[in-house]
């Protein structure tokens, strides 16, 4: 930036500070966000951070506004006895104050130091740059208090009058309806706040992309990844929750050590997208995305990267500062005249990154009815609540406590009726909209992006609304009877035993990573691929043997906008798995080969014209044979391809590979050399090669199994039925179906005796252990 030459006032106070003379420690002078901004271009620029420049006018000069027209009085009076309860009485006085400051007159150094500063912006960016302006308050962005939407900023602002008028508005703003409740209800004194104003070159995300990253996930706490949430436009969409966006996780660890991969990634709808309006008036509209840019990602991989290398930067250097915790929220632009990313805002993330993970709060619903409506889960709870409706801010008066607020979108202005609501239901955003970022901090269930919520619930609907499921959050008809289990994981006693976890779906693996373990024994890959990818492998690689058209319709729709139909598997396959290695990492993840019978492979997509009919699919054409078989030989190099990215690519080498339902030496020995010839050989890169033991004869030449395997897990439920003969699906011989079987509990201790005397790992992944104390 050019030189800027600061002129104190006669008093010695500073009305304009450029970035480059602000740092961390003057909040009180420039507000959190000018504080962060300055920070960040003073001491991280030579790191990659890119903040685009400008200044600050400070809180001195919105306080010589006041001095200046003698407004104290009048302000004080208005704020006396304002109670945030009476919406009607509040907004009348947020209404008054803001037109005394916004009407006043700016004094004439005040001006003076604005244009000076200006001027020098101009000089960097040129004559015609077009500017925003952003209200910065001096108790803003504490790790205690977010003060996230409370105060305006204006975007696209050109020419000087028009950032004098912005700094105006951006003064009053302190006393919007919202600032003045927020204030109110978290203990706030009003005078105690100042109001500073960020002035600083505008970055043309309308032309490309925008969003909010977070060096943490949001909903778990899980500490080692960066979300990046993005959309099409100027993020304001994104915050007010009128997209669905686009998310991508990183993996902290693995990115350190050089793996450019994006962990896992989910497309966002993002119908609509905020751009600037031409000519007077409003700064911006929104406008419709085509639809054949909704069906792909806004933002390309290495830019997905650069956002997580500057994120991590901007939370290692905050760190180091007083009172840390460890965890921001970024605000991010794409650039799409220089096709740079830039960094906005940062603030300490104020909910995940100080709660405490020394207890796990479990939520059970108890056979629950089909759902009403489905979106995406924010936090993990649970809550009950008579729907309210809310089409326009007059419908808020018809809110009770308790009450679950279903409406489209949320906005700042809400905070009281959200405050005291058991759950929040909306149409449209993401989990970084406005209605995710306040159910988390007040800490109530979310469910965001329910499409046609509000045509699907009828206002005084008794619904229960489920964020104990992953991702997914639920919406219910009526009171579902639910548990909550609370876990002090401080208290949980380590046996002997090694405790390593069943984990088949990647959207709880942050969040169950959290428990005691260590490491994942069985990480089922059937589960990712019905629940992720949902198509037969081979019906992608020859979609014309599908029959049926409507079939052969879905499938194209999914892979349209892949690089090739065998992308569409490996990449959703390989960030299923990762994810599940990267919530455990670097302890062992054992990932078990696709274990589906004919009948469930069947069941997906295109499946029917692969699959043959048999008998008895759970004794037929499964496990290690189908993966030497011609009929599937295709399918298993897909598999093996996913997991080969996640060792090699994506830096997870603390994956390894687990076979099911071998049923003999030399097809065990068959498997082993077609996993080496995709690249999988045992003991390459320290891969390791485990075997499930669930038939007798891998008991009966357990140590000849040993020759080519690293370990075993005992299947006790195969094992069990084919030592006793019993079809474990059959109802009507169910009550001969026991693990604890004397004959079965022998098949066992030998298999644990011969892993032993073979000097290999062996343990156990069936259900027995889990539902008998005496057989664990």
């Amino acid at each position: 930036m050019a030189n800027i030459t600061v002129k104190p006032r006669s008093s010695g106070v500073i009305l304009v500070r450029p970035f480059s003379a602000i740092g961390s420690v003057d909040v009180g002078s420039v507000g959190g966000k000018g504080a962060a901004l300055g920070e960040m271009y003073r001491e991280l620029a030579a790191q990659g951070v890119r903040v685009p420049n400008g200044f600050v006018v400070t809180a001195d000069a919105y306080r010589a506004v006041l001095d200046a027209g003698g407004l104290w009085p009048a302000l004080r009076a208005l704020m006396l006895g304002a109670s945030a309860s009476d919406v009607g009485d509040l907004a009348r006085r947020a209404a008054e104050a803001r037109r005394l400051v916004g009407d006043a007159r700016l004094p004439d150094d005040v001006v003076a130091a604005i244009h000076d500063a200006y001027e020098a912006l101009c000089l960097e960016y040129g004559s015609s740059v077009a500017l925003a302006v952003r209200s910065s308050a001096t108790a803003e962005d504490l790790p205690q208090a977010s003060f996230a939407g409370q105060h305006d900023s204006f975007l696209n602002v050109a020419g000087f009058d028009g950032v004098l008028a912005a700094v105006s508005r951006c003064f009053a703003s302190l006393f919007t309806d919202r600032a003045i409740q927020y204030r109110l209800n978290n203990g706030f004194d009003h005078f105690a706040v100042s109001l500073a104003v960020v002035i600083m070159k505008m970055v043309r995300s309308d032309l490309a992309s925008s969003g909010v990253a977070f060096s943490l996930d949001t909903e778990t706490g899980f500490r080692d990844v960066v979300l990046v949430s993005a959309t099409y436009g100027l993020g304001e969409a994104l915050v007010q929750g009128l997209v669905q966006p686009d998310e991508f996780h990183v993996f902290k660890p693995t990115l350190a050590a050089g793996h450019r991969h994006v962990l896992r990634r989910a497309l966002g709808s993002k119908e609509s997208k905020l751009v600037y309006r031409e000519g007077a008036g409003a700064t911006t509209r929104l406008v419709t995305v085509p639809e054949a840019d909704r069906g792909r990602f806004c933002i390309a991989d290495p830019e997905v990267l650069s956002i997580a290398e500057m994120v991590i930067r901007i939370e290692q250097h905050l760190a180091r500062g007083p009172g840390a915790a460890g965890g921001v929220d970024v605000e991010w632009a794409l650039d799409g005249i220089d096709g740079q990313v830039y960094i906005l805002q940062a603030r300490p993330e104020t909910v995940e990154s100080r709660r405490s993970l020394g207890a796990l709060e479990r939520f059970h619903l108890k056979s629950p009815p089909p759902a009403l409506l489905v979106g995406r889960a924010v936090g993990t709870r649970v809550a009950v609540g008579h729907a309210r409706l809310i089409h326009s801010t007059a419908d808020l008066a018809n809110v009770r406590a308790g009450d679950v607020l279903v409406a489209d979108k949320t906005s700042p202005d809400w905070g009281t009726v959200m405050k005291t609501s058991a759950a929040i239901v909306t149409q449209s955003g993401g989990r970084t909209c406005h209605a995710a970022i306040v159910a988390r901090e007040i800490g109530i269930p979310a469910v965001v992006g329910a499409e046609r919520a509000l045509v699907r619930i009828r206002d005084g609907d008794l619904v229960t609304v489920s964020c104990a499921d992953g991702n997914v959050g639920h919406v219910y008809p009526g009171a579902v009877p639910f548990s909550v289990e609370t876990i002090d994981l401080a208290t949980l006693p380590s046996p002997r035993t090694r405790i390593m976890m069943n984990v088949g779906d990647p959207d709880a693996a942050f969040a169950l990573s959290r428990l005691p373990n260590q490491g994942v024994g069985l990480a089922r890959m059937e589960f990712i691929i019905a629940q992720s990818i949902r198509v037969h492998p081979l019906a992608l690689l020859h979609p014309d043997r599908i029959a049926d058209p409507a079939e052969r319709a879905q499938v194209a729709a999914l892979v349209a906008h892949e690089r090739t139909p065998a992308e569409y598997f490996v990449a959703r396959l390989a960030e299923g798995i990762a994810t599940i290695g990267a919530a455990f990492y670097p302890k062992t993840v054992i990932v078990r080969l696709s274990d589906f019978k004919t009948n469930e492979y069947a069941h997906l997509l295109g499946g029917g014209a692969f699959e043959p009919v048999e008998e008895n699919p759970m004794l037929g054409f499964r496990g290690a044979a189908r993966y030497v078989h011609p009929a599937y030989r295709e399918g298993f190099a897909l598999e093996c391809a996913a997991l080969k990215r996640v060792r090699d690519d994506m830096g997870m080498r603390n994956v390894q590979i687990m076979v099911p339902f071998c049923r003999s030496v030399p097809e065990a020995e068959k498997v082993v050399a077609s996993l080496a010839t995709h690249g999988l050989a045992r003991g390459q890169d320290g891969l390791e090669l485990y075997v499930m033991c669930e038939i007798p004869n891998n008991v009966i030449q357990v140590e000849e199994f040993a020759k080519h395997f690293d370990g075993f897990s005992i299947g006790s439920n195969d094992l069990t039925q084919l030592v006793l003969g019993v079809d474990r699906d059959s109802t009507l011989v169910a009550d001969a179906f026991n693990e604890r079987d004397p004959g079965v509990m022998r098949f066992i201790r030998t298999a644990i005796e011969g892993a032993h005397r073979a000097g290999r790992h062996i343990g156990i992944c069936g259900q027995a252990p889990s539902d008998y104390p005496d057989f664990a």
